[in-house]
């Protein structure tokens, strides 16, 4: 899953991103609105967790602009406007989900979870699919009940393949979904870290080559 951090506060939004990685997930990085509106012209993000107050263009506009062009992404509003009615507002422009700062790391990554679930079609709270079963928020991977011990990105890459429920996903998909916008477009990154996935699920072997295309599960 990629996500979009958008926030003016630059030690918050590095501590944001880096503990988003931890989980598994790419994620790409914003210090205003128009850097936010630029990412997502160019990037195709599952969810924006996005400030609401920040320069050069405001967090509502942005959220605005979004939902105006019908973009794909799930929207957490993260303000420290914590009110009713600054919820009620940032909701009533389109975002998907709204939390006040302070707020506990473990309840945003929670949410961001939940809205990645929705921002296509609904898919359940654990993934399975030929005996592999992957449970993002406790960051488990069972084969025909076997505990499976991965890296990061070799978790992001499997959870890519999940969610594409049987369907071929390209090198270029899964270097957009499973790494930020800095990843070498011509590195062998996804080779390696495929030959590395299937290894470790083990046989009878569950991922497949089509050839030319890209890879399924």
């Amino acid at each position: 899953m990629r996500v979009l951090v958008v926030e003016d506060e630059r030690v918050l939004a590095d501590a944001i991103a880096t503990g988003l990685r931890r989980e598994a997930l790419a994620v790409d990085v914003a210090y205003d609105g128009g850097g936010a509106l630029e990412r997502t012209n160019v990037n195709e993000y599952d969810v924006i967790v996005l400030d609401r107050d920040l320069p050069k263009v405001h967090g509502d506009d942005v959220c605005r602009q979004l939902v105006g062009e019908r973009y794909p992404a799930r929207i957490l509003m993260l303000t420290a406007a914590g009110e009713l009615n600054d919820r009620v507002e940032g909701l009533s422009i389109g975002a998907d989900d709204y939390l006040a700062k302070p707020f506990a790391f473990a309840e945003l990554v929670a949410r961001v979870r939940a809205l990645g679930r929705r921002a296509a079609t609904p898919l359940p709270p654990v993934l399975e699919r030929s005996g592999v079963e992957l449970d993002p928020a406790r960051r488990e991977v069972l084969r025909d009940g076997r505990p499976v011990e991965l890296t990061r990105k070799e978790f992001a890459v499997l959870e890519v393949l999940l969610r594409a429920e049987g369907a071929v996903v390209s090198s270029e998909q899964l270097l957009e979904k499973a790494w930020d916008e800095h990843i070498d477009p011509f590195t062998n990154v996804v080779r390696v870290t495929m030959m590395t996935l299937r290894k470790k699920l083990g046989d009878p072997p569950v991922i497949e080559t089509v050839s030319g295309v890209g890879y399924r599960l």
